[in-house]
């Protein structure tokens, strides 16, 4: 096989409130709504996923809204910060749509790079990098035109607990290549266009914790159910402890933590988020898993309504 992720599948997060979540990163950011379904350990709480027009690998955020969540703390054993990524020349736009929606924004740079980092109504550490690689946006958000539409994830920082571990793991498992180190942070890169560019610090750090405003897990992409039985050989092969493989409807999942305290996930590209929906319809009603259909009246009396402000596709 071969012993190299594409990057990024999705990330998925912790907050409380579902439509102040779907506000911000449909509203704010230009997402999409690309699935509304709830969590399958706990179907009182939805699972909303949002991506780009169709949901692709590599676009995909995913959150548990939990109303009485605590507070976490974002530290080692998380991903720190989740990275977008907008077309070369974008970024300034972004800055301006930031600043004139009240959304506090700091410009840093890192390994030549210029980014805006800013945190979503939960806490979560977000921020944006123009880059040339991926393929441009076709979904349109009002104010944001498809020269300026986020494409997806440029990436992410891991703070890790073992900083070392972590990078070993990245290197000779994940089959990401070493491209810089400086200052604070080790950089490390797979082949994909999008999502592909992982920043991990070289030193320790306070361990975070759980909680609304921070990463539950990141997901690495396997391209099919082939490949991804043989990453679970190759996972355990390394010496960690892969979970069997679960069926999450729209991939197929398994999970592990690495030694620096970070739970990661490898996912397959397919099915996809058309399985049970037509592409124009994404994320316009609430899909559930055979399993739970029973019961979908007593599941929809439990959930907050929620309501997603217009965009539309490009053509």
């Amino acid at each position: 096989m071969t012993t190299q992720t594409a990057g990024i599948h999705h990330i998925t997060a912790f907050v409380r409130n579902a439509q102040r979540t779907a506000d911000f990163y449909t509203g704010v950011l230009g997402l999409r709504l690309v699935k509304k379904t709830i969590n399958f350990d706990a179907p009182e709480v939805y699972h909303l996923y949002f991506g780009d027009g169709a949901g692709n690998p590599g676009t995909i955020i995913t959150f548990f809204p939990y109303e009485r969540s605590r507070q976490g703390k974002i530290g080692a054993g998380q991903v720190g910060v989740t990275t977008y990524v907008v077309p070369e020349g974008a970024l300034d736009f972004w800055k301006t749509r930031l600043a004139e929606l009240q959304v506090s924004a700091e410009e840093v740079a890192r390994f030549g790079e210029r980014y805006l980092q800013f945190a979503d109504p939960d806490g979560l550490k977000v921020e944006i990098v123009a880059r040339a690689a991926g393929a441009a946006s076709t979904w349109s958000s009002e104010g944001i035109p498809a020269d300026k539409a986020i494409k997806g994830f440029g990436g992410a920082i891991l703070y890790s607990a073992a900083p070392s571990k972590t990078a070993e793991l990245l290197a000779d498992v994940m089959g990401l290549v070493k491209v810089g180190q400086e200052g604070a942070y080790a950089r490390y890169k797979s082949f994909g266009d999008i999502g592909n560019i992982i920043d991990v610090n070289v030193t320790e750090m306070e361990a975070g914790h759980g909680g609304a405003g921070t990463v539950h897990h990141i997901a690495w992409r396997a391209k099919d159910d082939e490949e991804h039985a043989a990453w679970r050989s190759h996972v355990a092969g390394h010496g960690y402890q892969p979970t069997p493989i679960v069926d999450r409807q729209y991939f197929q999942a398994l999970y592990f933590r690495e030694a620096g305290g970070i739970l990661f996930e490898i996912a397959t590209d397919p099915p996809g988020f058309a399985r049970d929906e037509e592409p124009a319809e994404l994320g316009g009603k609430l899909m559930l898993p055979e399993w739970f259909e029973a019961q979908r009246d007593q599941i929809e009396r439990l959930l907050p309504p929620l309501e997603i402000k217009t965009s539309k596709e490009g053509k």
